[in-house]
């Protein structure tokens, strides 16, 4: 545990701060134009080797008329059915066993860690280093929560950071909560989205075995660990109806990891305070962070990508930190990724909204 903490303690002392150009330039982050200080990208992104998940400020969306939206009537209506089901599962508590309950929420933090400690923290940030044991069980929640496999998500989630609120972000909050919700499932990919996650070097998932292995059996293994696992377990050990097993700890608990990450894309960019950089949509949301196991202190996080506990806090509300701690305790984690106190508080003081003062 000691070596654990003096390797993060290190990483935190030679992270360097921020530095600034002397030019400006109004960006489009937030749908209007603002004066936001140009960060060195090698600096916040050269210790891990990647830059894919800083925001670009050099990004011009393309004038002209915007492309044609194209519904994707096979998710609009496999979406429909699936909060149909939940609210059916809500139905249903009252007649569930108590230990089936109990199984759901156990259901709902695994898959949750699948996205939060997985696809997030270690595939898309490389805020820390997982061993093979761990991101063989991290990708196996991961298809438990059932949101495209790693590697798209990744690839997607780098897209959001290197093109935050521009018609490169799959999820552009600038269109609205609906569609930084949930909307933007249900249409085609803005053509600027395909372009540029093309561009963006996907190596380091190309060449983690565990990743691609899942990208290849992703439908197979979301058949088993979404549905079938939390089904069967209650069903099979303790007596549990097969309907109640079926809309409880599969459907109801899916559909709510679903909306819990997707309020990171919808009210985290747009309900809460910026103490880091008030020229960015992103914000810290209690409400977010608790549902979402840690993810909703975004300001701080679009701020500092890589940064292994997106918050500043620890474990406040954060039980996604916590259980990379607890990882790397075990010896399973290294290298976590930190950001020193120094570097967050002249940030607040330069950049932020001045909230961190209240």
């Amino acid at each position: 545990m000691a070596a654990c903490l003096l390797r993060e303690e290190k990483l935190s002392k030679d992270l360097p701060s921020f530095t600034t150009t002397a030019t400006t330039r109004a960006t489009r982050n937030g749908g209007a134009g603002m004066e936001k200080a140009l960060s060195n990208q090698e600096d916040l992104g050269g210790d891990r080797g990647m830059t894919d998940d800083i925001f670009d400020e050099s990004y011009c969306e393309k004038e002209g008329p915007k492309p044609a939206r194209r519904y994707v009537w096979r998710n609009i209506i496999l979406m429909s059915l699936l909060h149909l089901g939940a609210l059916y599962g809500l139905w249903l508590i009252p007649a569930a066993k108590p230990v089936t309950l109990v199984w759901g929420f156990l259901c709902f933090l695994l898959s949750a860690l699948g996205i939060t400690a997985g696809a997030h923290r270690i595939w898309s940030h490389r805020s820390y280093k997982a061993s093979l044991p761990l991101r063989i069980f991290l990708a196996i929640a991961n298809s438990m929560a059932f949101q495209n496999d790693i590697y798209e998500w990744a690839r997607d989630h780098r897209v959001h950071h290197k093109f935050s609120e521009t018609d490169a972000d799959p999820h552009n909050a600038t269109r609205g909560f609906f569609f930084s919700h949930v909307g933007w499932l249900l249409v085609r990919k803005h053509p600027d989205v395909i372009e540029k996650g093309r561009k963006l070097d996907m190596a380091d998932l190309k060449a983690d075995k565990v990743v691609m292995f899942q990208r290849r059996f992703y439908k197979l293994s979301v058949v088993a660990m979404c549905f079938l696992f939390p089904t069967l377990v209650p069903w099979c050990f303790w007596g549990e109806s097969l309907r109640n097993s079926f809309f409880l700890p599969a459907i109801l608990r899916y559909v709510l990891v679903l909306n819990a990450t997707w309020l990171v894309n919808s009210a985290a960019h747009m309900f809460g305070n910026r103490p880091y950089d008030r020229n960015i949509n992103p914000r810290e949301n209690r409400w977010v962070t608790f549902g979402a196991l840690g993810e909703g202190f975004h300001n701080y996080h679009h701020t500092f990508p890589y940064d292994y506990s997106t918050s500043e806090f620890g474990w406040h509300y954060n039980f996604t930190t916590a259980f990379i701690d607890l990882m790397c305790l075990l010896g399973l984690a290294s290298d976590r990724k930190k950001v020193s106190k120094e570097t967050i508080l002249a940030r607040k003081i330069r950049t932020g909204d001045g909230s961190h003062n209240g």
